[in-house]
């Protein structure tokens, strides 16, 4: 199967550059110059992956990243002129999963592109695999070298979600709603109370780490261990 990348960027040169690399790589380049112009495209075409500019005429990238993931479970790469840690974090809340800056190296895109194209075929499995760890997503069942490991419900679901998305960056407010519900008004620490008795039961576990990325959230990080 060709997968489908869909490049979504005002700048004509950026496009044919993306396009060049990537054709290279075997990758089919669908472009957009605006949001609109991406979000007909994935109506009408198969998409494994978008690369979407921030800064785009009609419908920027941040909506269209939202619209992604409220619509499609495929995988975003954000590009943006802007590097603060802030311009991150919107980014991240919009839902994107990995964030390049520009000007970038299209070799770096590319390394990019195939590391996420392997976390989305890692998520999609309904047992997901880590050294000798295994989560069972289907019945909310953790175990260690075959051993079940005892996990409260709320510290389950957040190690699946992390788990699903390896890798990827999850800010305290997207696990909230998709734990807790977008109408839950407690503490939004409550995340990282659960993270950290997380931490404690998975102390002696290996295959993979929960790291916090300051300023934005958690990731569960593979280490091969």
């Amino acid at each position: 199967m060709r997968i489908h990348v869909l490049m979504a960027d005002d700048d004509p040169h950026i496009r044919a550059l993306v396009r060049f690399f990537l054709n290279k790589e075997g990758y089919a380049v669908l472009e957009a110059s605006d949001g609109v112009e991406a979000s007909e495209i994935m109506e009408r075409e198969k998409v494994h992956l978008a690369v979407v500019d921030i800064m785009m005429p009609g419908k920027d990238g941040l909506e269209l990243c939202r619209e992604i993931r409220a619509m499609y479970d495929i995988p975003v790469i954000l590009l943006t002129a802007k590097g603060e840690v802030e311009d991150k974090e919107v980014g991240f809340e919009s839902g994107t999963d990995d964030y390049l800056v520009k000007p970038f190296e299209p070799r770096e895109l590319l390394f990019r592109i195939k590391a996420l194209l392997r976390r989305y075929q890692l998520r999609t499995e309904d047992v997901l695999r880590f050294a000798e760890t295994e989560i069972h997503l289907t019945n909310y069942e953790v175990t260690v070298e075959g051993t079940p490991l005892a996990l409260p419900r709320k510290e389950f679901e957040l190690l699946a979600m992390l788990a699903s998305n390896a890798g990827r960056i999850l800010t305290r407010d997207q696990m909230i709603q998709r734990i807790w519900g977008v109408e839950y008004e407690g503490d939004p620490r409550t995340v990282d109370v659960h993270i950290k008795r997380l931490r404690e039961r998975l102390a002696d576990v290996r295959g993979f780490s929960i790291v916090t990325v300051r300023g934005l959230g958690y990731k569960l990080e593979v280490n091969g261990g």
